[in-house]
């Protein structure tokens, strides 16, 4: 299906950018978010490796996971700003390099200090990657919208893809680092590449410029809406993975296998919710009504989970939660609110990313406190954060409008 949608897209003509530029565009973004999925849990897929080659604790290499988001949240803006200026590719090649340092520094270094660092830096190269990616889709003719939607199947494919890896270099006695290697291979190939890949012009600065200076009064109320929709949706994704099968055991009562594969139905669900959001933006569905509708449905699962009488609804909920809530219906909403902004498409990425990334650091905090006073609040929570996105959705929808942009071919 990623395959054939890809095709049918070039089929929409890029007068400056031939085919087979278009076609080794498309491989090296989608690859670099494989190799985004793979990074995202690589540390904590080898984490007894970690510890035993890093001599210390378990927490601590918990503590170095965490910096992965402190490097977001610090390079994010920044970087989609001056991806506006700079343009996109530069930012590509950002986001390459510092993941090989990462992959490759990890595997050389026993020092935690040092570890710590690298993470922190594959966090930055998550921030670059994403500057220079999502406007890059955005300015692309064709289905702009489906393209950035698909980058969460990218993603999920890398993190499908590691631990089965890890199981079998573990079963077979190989090294460790063969999945690293593996990622800085991939990266390899993108880089060799990247520097005959033309990709397309920002739209006119001018053009653009007077989009945005002309937003209505309702127009920015939308997009303050969207901004708090940026935390509100990645916290409620986190909110469920963390706490998801802990509230299936303790307040559910659903045995192991059950509280287990709510989660994995789940992850089904996410990887659903993207091929049919794809498709109904690529039918022309305004991003605005696909929020709400998504979100709405979100709400109507987490009720089911969070008061589930039995264990085949809660899983059929989850399901259908993965589907509405973390099928790519966060990038929808960066998408309509890049509509909103077409001069600035980096700096709204930056901007909106790093919104989520302040729910990756409160989240956990904000739940650890909940658990301490009642363990059904770890979920039932959630899905107040699930009403807050179903409201700001019905916000952008009143008073956001969809946008024509007039977008420049090849750069």
């Amino acid at each position: 299906m990623l395959t054939g949608f890809l095709f049918q897209k070039l089929e929409n003509g890029v007068s400056q950018m031939t085919r087979a530029n278009t076609i080794r565009l498309n491989i090296i973004l989608y690859l670099n978010y494989f190799v985004h999925g793979v990074g995202l849990i690589i540390l904590t897929q080898n984490m007894k490796v970690l510890q035993a080659g890093w001599h210390t604790s378990l927490a601590t290499v918990a503590y170095v996971i965490s910096a992965l988001g402190i490097g977001r949240l610090l390079a994010y803006y920044i970087l989609g700003s001056l991806s506006d200026k700079w343009g996109r590719k530069p930012f590509i090649y950002i986001g390459i390099l510092s993941y090989a340092i990462f992959f490759a520094g990890i595997l050389m270094t026993s020092s935690v200090p040092v570890a710590y660092g690298l993470t922190i830096l594959a966090g930055v190269a998550n921030s670059a990657l994403d500057s220079g990616t999502y406007p890059t889709f955005m300015e692309m003719p064709g289905h702009q919208s489906a393209s950035t939607v698909l980058i969460k199947a990218a993603m999920s494919a890398g993190e499908f893809v590691l631990p089965i890896m890890v199981s079998a270099i573990e079963l077979n006695h190989f090294w460790y680092g063969s999945s690293f290697v593996f990622a800085l291979a991939i990266l390899a190939f993108n880089l060799a590449i990247l520097p005959m890949t033309k990709f397309p012009k920002k739209q006119s600065s001018e053009s653009a410029a007077v989009a945005t200076k002309h937003l209505t009064k309702g127009q920015r109320i939308a997009a303050v809406g969207l901004l708090i929709y940026g935390y509100g949706s990645m916290a409620l994704m986190i909110w469920f993975t963390q706490w998801g099968t802990y509230y299936a055991q303790s307040v559910l009562k659903l045995d192991n296998v059950a509280a287990h594969g709510m989660l994995s139905l789940y992850s089904i669900g996410s990887l659903t919710g993207v091929f049919l959001i794809s498709i109904m933006l690529k039918v022309g569905i305004s991003p605005f009504k696909l929020l709400v509708v998504f979100n709405a449905v979100a709400v109507a699962a987490l009720v089911g989970i969070c008061f589930a009488g039995s264990a085949t609804i809660a899983l059929m909920a989850a399901f259908t939660f993965g589907l509405s809530a973390a099928g790519g219906i966060m990038q929808v909403g960066l998408n309509a609110l890049s509509e909103l902004f077409p001069a600035n498409k980096g700096r709204i990425t930056g901007l909106f990313f790093t919104f989520g990334s302040i729910a990756s650091v409160t989240v956990p905090l904000i739940s650890g406190r909940l658990v301490t006073v009642n363990p059904a609040l770890t979920l039932q929570s959630d899905l107040a954060v699930g009403v807050l996105c179903l409201i700001v959705s019905l916000v952008a929808l009143r008073f956001g409008t969809v946008k024509e942009t007039a977008l420049s071919p090849a750069e």
